[in-house]
């Protein structure tokens, strides 16, 4: 973590692009807890609100769009060779797509502030064959939103900003996991209802 910190010190808005668009990839890294260290130095002085911003946002828009684009050339094929270990059926995939062109495409800005979602909804966008302009449109707003969002908080709070870093992203677990068992009961009765149908 300490390193981290360190090159977003040294290398400034360069650094802040690379992390998060890594991150955003799928990369361990903790891409809140970075916003809020780059708030706190927004705070001290040492960097600059609009050039962060932009470094944030242009990092997360490419990282989010490189998992798009993995989703959309790779994303079915694996789906489809791995997908039936899994239980994962051809109609269950097919259930998936239909849902995300429906609402799904909300959930790639509301990805953002779950962790571990932001770094899927992309594939399955692209898996879906979600149009580019309404992928950009959902993921870039979302972007704006979460970067703005947290450097806001670390300039806030200023040398608070590790403790609230850690209480926030706590209850962004727990808001993930309700929001995680409440979707998994709701496509579990979904599912169970649709049987029955079929089987009358």
């Amino acid at each position: 973590m300490q390193a981290l910190f360190s090159w977003i010190a040294h290398y400034g808005y360069a650094a802040l692009f690379a992390l998060l668009m890594f991150g955003i990839v799928g990369l361990p890294i903790p891409d809140e807890t970075l916003l809020f260290f780059c708030g706190y130095l927004i705070w001290k002085g040492q960097l600059r609100f609009e050039f962060t911003f932009l470094a944030g946002f242009a990092g997360s828009c490419c990282g989010i769009s490189l998992s798009y684009i993995a989703g959309r050339k790779w994303g079915r094929r694996l789906v489809h060779h791995y997908g039936p270990r899994f239980h994962f059926t051809h109609e269950r995939t097919r259930q998936v797509y239909r849902w995300f062109h429906r609402i799904g495409s909300w959930s790639l800005t509301i990805g953002y502030f779950v962790p571990g979602v932001r770094h899927f909804t992309a594939l399955v966008a692209g898996m879906a064959r979600l149009r580019y302009t309404r992928f950009a449109l959902f993921a870039y707003f979302g972007a704006a939103i979460w970067v703005g969002t947290f450097l806001v908080l670390g300039y806030v709070v200023g040398e608070g900003w590790e403790r609230t870093s850690e209480m926030v992203h706590r209850y962004l677990l727990i808001a993930a996991a309700i929001a995680g068992g409440a979707l998994g009961m709701w496509w579990y009765f979904r599912s169970a209802r649709t049987n029955r149908t079929r089987v009358r």
